[in-house]
Formats: C-alpha cells, sequence, structure tokens
C-alpha cells in the first residue's frame, strides 16, 4: 500500500484547519471580542481623552489601542494618539518620560502601564523592579525596603503625585534611622539632597578612594565639612581645593618661610609627631652622621630659619682644642667621622712636603698643642744636628725635605759666595777638618804670599790683580811701591803688564826695556 507523503498537508488536514479558524473568527466577532480579552479595563475616571474619561468605554474598540499586525504603527504610537502631553513630553529628554525613553531606547508604555486588570487597578505599576528609576537621577539601588523590611513603594517617597519631589521627604525619613546624623548633615550642606546623592556612587557609602584624594591617617578622622565647607552640589564637592595650604595655611607655625609644599615635611599620619623634612632642599645639606642627628639638637625651640650652618655653631662645646685652630672645623673634620681626622696642611702657613707628609701629627704637635707650633727646621732637628750648632739654625741651606742626606750646601746663601774656580774646589780644601764655622774669607788665609812677590805686596789685597775667574796672571791695579808720580809730574806707569818690567821675576825690574838713552822718558820716537 502506498505511503501517503503529504502528511499534515493532505487537503483533509488543510480543510480542518481553515473550519477550525472560521469557527474561532465567528465566536470572537458574536462574543464581542470576549474571546481574547484578558481582562477587564480600567474604569477609574481620569481626564478626558478623545471624549472618553477611561478606557472601559472602549473596551469594545481593540484597535484604539492594539494595531493591526499588518500596521507600520506600535501599540506606544496609538497611546501618544490620546496622550499628546504625553507626547510631547518624549520630545524633551529633560522630562520624565523624554528621560525615560531617551535612556530606554524600545521602551513600551505598557511596560510601566499595564492594562486589563480589572476595573480599579491601577494604570501605573512603577516598582523598583519593573521602573528603570536610574534614569531620572537617582537609583533606588540602596532603597530596597523600608524598615522593617518593608518594600518601598512610589508613594513612600512622591507623596503627591509621580512627578514631584520633595526634599522634606528625604529627611523625614532618614531622621527615623539616625537622627544625630541627618541633623547634622542638613547643616552642614543643605537639604537638597539629590544635589549630591545620586543613588549609586554617591549614596551613603561613598568611598574618597574613587577619587584622586584617598583619605589616609587623620584625614579618615576628619568631619567632611571641615574641608568641603558650604559646599551645597556635587561641583561643589568636587572643586574642594586638595592642596595642603588650602586648609592649613592659616595654622602654619612657620608663616610661609618654608613655602606651601606642606607634603615635604609632613604627612596625613601626624602633623607634628611625624614629621620628615628632605634636607636634600635645603642649602645644608646632611650627610655621614648629621642624618642620623635629631632636628632638636640643631633646630632649638623650633626655629627652622637662620640656623647657623657653620660647624663651631655646633661644636663649640665639645671643642677639645678650646678654639686654637680658629673656628673652620671642616678643615680637619668630616661629617662621616668626627674622629677620623684628615688636616689639610696645605691650608696653613707651613706646606708639609717630602719626607713630613709621612711624618705623625704628634712628632711636631706634643701634647695636644697645635697652635704656635715652631716651623724652622731646627725646632725639631736640633737634637740630631751633627753639625753641634756649626752650621747654624737655617738647615735649609744644605737640607731639603726630600731627601735630609746627602746635602747640598748653597754657598751662595752664605757670607762668602763661591765665583770661578772657587766653585770647583772641594770642601775640605777650605774646611779643613770638618770646620765649617769661623773661617777666614780673606785670599791670603788661603794662599799666602808666594815667594816670587818677596814681600812687594804685604798688606795688600790680592783682588787687586787676582780674580777667582784667572789668579795668573794676575793684574795690578793698587800703589807701586818704589815708583811715584810726585807733583803729577811723574811719568805714568799705569796699564803696563808686570811683566813689562819685571821680565824675569817680580824681584827684579829693568827699566832700559822702555828707557834708552835716547828715550829717558820712555816717550814714543825717543830723544833725536
Amino acid at each position: 500500500m502506498p505511503t501517503n507523503r503529504l502528511g499534515c498537508l493532505s487537503p483533509l488536514a488543510i480543510l480542518g484547519t481553515l473550519l477550525t479558524l472560521a469557527a474561532l473568527v465567528a465566536a470572537e466577532f458574536f462574543s464581542g471580542n470576549s474571546l481574547f480579552a484578558p481582562g477587564a479595563l480600567n474604569a477609574e475616571p481620569g481626564g478626558a481623552l478623545r471624549g472618553h474619561i477611561s478606557h472601559a468605554e472602549f473596551a469594545k474598540e481593540c484597535g484604539l489601542c492594539h494595531a493591526a499586525p499588518w500596521s507600520a504603527q506600535g501599540m506606544s504610537d496609538l497611546c501618544q494618539t490620546c496622550h499628546t502631553s504625553i507626547a510631547a513630553e518624549l520630545e524633551n529628554p529633560t522630562s520624565l518620560h523624554g528621560a525615560i525613553v531617551d535612556r530606554h531606547t524600545g521602551l513600551e508604555c505598557r511596560t510601566c502601564h499595564p492594562e486589563h486588570r480589572g476595573p480599579h487597578a491601577s494604570l501605573t505599576l512603577a516598582t523598583e523592579q519593573d521602573f528603570p528609576h536610574e534614569v531620572v537621577g537617582f537609583a533606588l539601588n540602596a532603597h530596597n525596603s523600608r524598615s522593617p523590611g518593608i518594600p518601598f513603594t512610589c508613594a513612600d517617597c512622591h507623596t503627591t503625585n509621580l512627578d514631584a519631589f520633595i526634599p522634606q521627604t528625604c529627611l523625614d525619613c532618614h531622621k527615623q534611622l539616625n537622627l544625630v546624623f541627618s541633623t547634622a548633615h542638613v547643616l552642614e550642606f543643605g537639604l537638597d539632597c539629590l544635589a549630591c546623592h545620586d543613588g549609586i556612587d554617591r549614596y551613603g557609602q561613598f568611598s574618597h578612594r574613587q577619587t584622586q584624594f584617598d583619605l589616609t591617617g587623620k584625614h579618615s578622622q576628619t568631619i567632611c565639612s571641615k574641608c568641603h565647607l558650604n559646599a551645597r552640589t556635587q561641583a561643589d564637592l568636587q572643586h574642594t581645593p586638595t592642596s595642603c595650604p588650602a586648609c592649613h595655611l592659616s595654622s602654619d607655625p612657620h608663616s610661609g618661610r618654608f613655602g606651601q609644599e606642606c607634603g615635604t615635611c609632613h604627612n596625613p599620619n601626624g602633623w607634628s609627631d611625624n614629621v620628615k623634612f628632605d634636607h636634600t632642599l635645603a642649602s645644608f645639606q646632611l650627610e655621614g652622621d648629621h642624618a642620623e642627628v635629631a632636628c632638636e639638637a640643631c633646630h632649638l625651640n623650633r626655629q627652622f630659619q637662620g640656623t647657623p650652618s657653620d660647624c663651631f655653631s655646633c661644636h663649640k662645646q665639645i671643642d677639645p682644642h678650646r678654639g686654637e685652630f680658629g673656628t673652620d672645623c671642616a678643615v680637619c673634620h668630616n661629617p662621616s667621622s668626627w674622629d677620623n681626622v684628615r688636616v689639610d696642611h696645605d691650608s696653613f702657613n707651613f706646606k708639609l712636603t717630602g719626607a713630613h707628609l709621612k711624618t705623625e701629627c704628634t712628632a711636631c704637635h706634643q701634647n695636644g698643642v697645635f697652635t704656635n707650633t715652631p716651623s724652622d727646621c731646627f725646632a725639631c732637628h736640633q737634637n740630631k744636628d751633627e753639625h753641634q750648632g756649626r752650621f747654624g739654625t737655617d738647615c735649609a741651606t744644605c737640607h731639603s725635605t726630600t731627601a735630609w742626606e746627602p746635602a747640598t750646601f748653597d754657598h751662595n746663601r752664605s757670607n762668602f759666595p763661591l765665583t770661578g774656580a772657587h766653585s770647583s774646589t772641594a770642601c775640605e780644601s777650605c774646611h779643613i777638618n770638618g770646620q765649617f764655622q769661623g773661617l777666614p774669607s780673606t785670599c791670603a788665609s788661603c794662599h799666602g804670599d808666594p815667594a816670587f812677590h818677596a814681600g812687594l805686596f804685604r798688606g795688600q789685597d790680592c783682588s787687586a790683580c787676582h780674580s777667582t775667574s784667572t789668579w795668573v796672571p794676575g793684574e795690578f791695579n793698587g800703589s807701586h811701591p818704589g815708583i811715584t808720580d810726585e807733583g803729577g809730574s811723574g811719568v805714568n806707569h799705569g796699564g803696563q803688564g808686570c811683566r813689562s818690567c819685571h821680565t824675569v821675576n817680580l824681584n827684579t825690574a829693568t827699566c832700559t826695556a822702555c828707557h834708552d838713552s835716547n828715550n829717558p822718558d820712555g816717550k814714543e820716537g825717543g830723544n833725536d
């Protein structure tokens, strides 16, 4: 037997469906649409709407509210044909209905205004579960129920109508919860609660961490009006100054001497007892042991300006030198360690050079005495003076700090400078047996009177004829014994070398070398 492939689309099934639909339409027509009516319409009288005072009057005119399926209009469009005032509100986003539709696109009128619930049922179903109250600027997140657990109704806050709200309503309710706080809060910030609160983040559980100024330390214990004085709106609260001087300038004990960056030293944990000053911002840096010193040790009586910055101002009371080294302690001491002394001797009149750099301070500064210390060599070296004072006390004449030995004597610093051949003469030639003091400085004391002088120049200064550069030949410029120019008429023998007359030796002389019988006066040309 062949299978019927049409199933529900068989001619018999299609005919049955059509007969059923016709029966339903006929029944609805003859029953006055009662077949599809979910319930009676509201019959409470209201404002005149196109000649009707209630929805119940057009119960049989479904098309006034229910658009045909093929119509481009929706039910909300048909509502506005009667409720023209609502239609005007929808064009204004600042109105109640305008704000709702503006924030909830596609919201239907029947969401809040259901019908067919009976002749006396309310046409407004505006509980917080089905009404988006945040669109009017105040969320009901924290108003779930009122004591003792009774759900809020619109009339609890909107005592006259839904379009009006009296701020006193907030105070009346919150006084029952906390009379002291509510009364003080109104006195501080006024009665217009909605100017600051929105029921979401600006309700009673507001946290200052949500702002750029977190409340820590003592700030968290300060009442709001202490900073938000005379604030009446959200803008007033948000524009409250956050700088320290805005609150603390009037009580600044420094009188502005440290500027207005209070956070440099102070913090919210303790204004007076927990002060930490960054001394790197000051002209006097804290280094070494200074960084561990209590502030009060230098800043007596809380005096911070004009504090002396020189060492002696603080350390003069414990100065073991009793002012002997003046007041510039930094010449020897440093902040890292007061006892770790390093003296820069270049700062004094006596510079340390050579072997002196390795000498212990106490070798010269005995018994802790540092001032008026002798600076001459002999004061320190006299106890080991091998010369036993024969060279005087100016050791630097021969010795230096670079090397005490060997010594080099600079004879030019003595009474007898060495010149000419004397500068190459061995010291022992004159300083016999280590005798350096009291030596004669005349030529004759070393050179005597040569035999070939035959005593002719005794008593004469050797330097009249001789010099240290050339001992021989000598040039005699003194008074010649035996030759005189009486009355100025004698012959001038000056300028003649000794050998001109003393051809053999100084003991004998000849005149005939210049004077003969033809020229007795020695004049050029002789006698004719």
